[in-house]
């Protein structure tokens, strides 16, 4: 099948570059709904679709409860033998190891026993999720640990046929983002290694508009969403919107430049609000936090729609408004 994006732009061209960004904060506690953990892999797994097929740019996954203590390990301690880990690590290291490509998770993710089903779920096809002899501009790379003289670099491999010689020198086992030097590449000479240096996970977003999938921030909490972003220390959310049963059109700017979209658990983000102690206000209340709040879905043949439907119909929903009102 025929590639869908231009992953060799022409230099200077950057007219088609996106400078906003879409963040969307989920409830880690919607994997307890799951029966077992093959269902709780496939319901993260739809999740990770869902975000990648609307270019969500970051995901922030936090703690509905702040009673009950999130771990703050990613090595995967139990509550039990027969428990699951942590809904939130476990749902935040499902979506991290889909959205990493497939060449470089062996590099990256130890053997762990939330991985063990991934084999089951459909791939994201994201355009950072490169084929072999795919061309692109831009890949992602893992740092190796291949003697170089001091000063002259690092090696990355980048899922090609040879190594990526790049211009820092950076410890083996970081995942970096390689602009690659097309020319070599194509020239088929017989060069030991490839060349490329070491951008932004940014700039392929930025420069080009191609999505380069999404980043992943834990919160301790609601509040803890809206107190920072993956996208600088000076970055805020200028445009927020909670996912709910009512609608608010109050506060809808000319433009924006970081989105987030808050969705709730079973008992909606009024919950997470009522037992949050950071937020000083009234559950019924819970609407002045957002410039938006919206009810995407107000007539439905269900009691109930699951988050990673209500994911698909909102993102649906507001996909007009992001590109009319997203910083050009």
């Amino acid at each position: 099948m025929e590639c869908p994006w231009n992953l060799v732009p022409k230099e200077g061209d950057n007219s088609h570059g996106r400078k906003y960004t879409v963040s969307v904060a989920i409830p880690g506690s919607v994997i307890e709904i799951a029966q077992s953990a093959e269902l709780r892999t496939y319901l993260a797994g739809e999740i990770a679709r869902a975000l990648t097929i609307f270019e969500v740019d970051e995901v922030i996954i936090y703690n509905e409860d702040p009673t009950r203590t999130m771990e703050n390990t990613t090595s995967g301690v139990y509550e039990g033998s027969s428990k699951p880990s942590d809904p939130n690590i476990f749902l935040a290291r499902i979506l991290q190891y889909l959205e990493t490509p497939s060449y470089l998770r062996k590099l990256l993710f130890p053997v762990h026993k939330d991985l063990q089903y991934t084999g089951l779920l459909n791939p994201l096809d994201a355009p950072h999720h490169m084929r072999l002899d795919e061309t692109s501009l831009y890949r992602e790379g893992v740092t190796i640990d291949k003697p170089v003289k001091q000063g002259a670099g690092s090696f990355v491999t980048c899922g090609l046929r040879k190594d990526v010689k790049i211009d820092k020198h950076i410890k083996p086992g970081v995942r970096v983002t390689v602009e690659l030097d097309l020319d070599l590449i194509n020239s088929n000479d017989n060069a030991k290694n490839y060349k490329g240096k070491v951008v932004s996970p940014r700039q392929p977003r930025e420069k080009h508009g191609l999505y380069w999938g999404y980043q992943i921030r834990l919160a301790k909490s609601i509040s803890d969403v809206f107190k920072q972003t993956s996208f600088g220390a000076k970055a805020q959310y200028d445009l927020t919107i909670g996912d709910n049963d009512e609608n608010s059109f109050d506060n809808i700017p000319s433009t924006f430049q970081h989105m987030l979209i808050v969705f709730g658990g079973q008992g909606g983000i009024e919950n997470a609000v009522e037992v949050d102690e950071n937020i000083k206000i009234n559950r019924h209340d819970t609407r002045s936090l957002f410039d938006l709040y919206l009810n995407t879905c107000p007539y439905k043949g269900s009691r109930s729609i699951r988050l990673e439907e209500q994911i698909l119909i909102t993102m649906s929903t507001l996909k007009t408004l992001i590109q009319q009102k997203g910083a050009k």
